[in-house]
């Protein structure tokens, strides 16, 4: 056992009927040692830091009970407009590569297409930015860098006010360094203008 998880919640998660069916037809041996950890702490709302060893499936288990939550809102007709995660990694190959392992099981579990993912580089196009502003995604993937600029424009000051969940990658090529000092203020200035504070959650596997 990875002496830096959690313990196991005392509660049984009730994930959304199409993302379990989803996560049981794509892994039928079922969820790692790290998913089976976090993925109840992250549904009860609480910070975590997963500590797992490459390919253990760490960013799934940050992203599988939001999803969840989120079609569940999407089912009740809560959902609203507005980015309700960010995931920020300091990578930004990373950036690309997980939004698009989102919207691969978004397909299977969201055909309906009521979930957005954005993404948010200094490669994003004017045209890209001014659509996050007309229709912000539910869950946009971005840098430290982009996250900060993100908080300074005055048009995304409502939909950021929506976050509820914020998930940072690579914590270990954060922690320590100038980079993550100012991704720290930017969660900080994130959380005072968002409506309730966000549930935190930190992956990596070397930290």
């Amino acid at each position: 056992p990875n002496p830096f998880l959690p313990r196991p919640s005392s509660r049984a998660v009730r994930l959304h009927p199409a993302v379990a069916s989803w996560f049981a037809r794509t892994f039928p041996d079922g969820p790692t040692e790290g998913q089976a950890r976090a993925i109840p702490l992250v549904a009860e709302g609480k910070d975590l830091l997963l500590s797992s060893p490459t390919g253990t499936g760490k960013t799934l288990a940050g992203f599988l009970a939001i999803l969840s939550a989120l079609l569940d809102d999407a089912d009740a007709g809560t959902l609203g407009e507005g980015i309700q995660c960010v995931y920020v990694s300091p990578l930004k190959a990373l950036v690309h590569d997980v939004a698009r392992n989102l919207e691969r099981p978004l397909a299977a579990i969201d055909p309906e297409g009521r979930l957005r993912v954005g993404i948010r580089t200094g490669e994003t196009s004017a045209s890209e930015r001014a659509r996050h502003v007309r229709a912000p995604p539910h869950l946009m993937v971005t840098t430290p860098e982009s996250l900060a600029l993100m908080l300074a424009a005055p048009r995304l000051r409502a939909p950021l006010a929506r976050v509820r969940w914020v998930l940072v990658d690579e914590a270990h090529a954060l922690a320590g360094t100038k980079r993550g000092a100012h991704l720290a203020l930017a969660l900080e200035r994130l959380e005072e203008r968002c409506a309730a504070r966000p549930t935190r959650v930190g992956m990596s596997a070397t930290v």
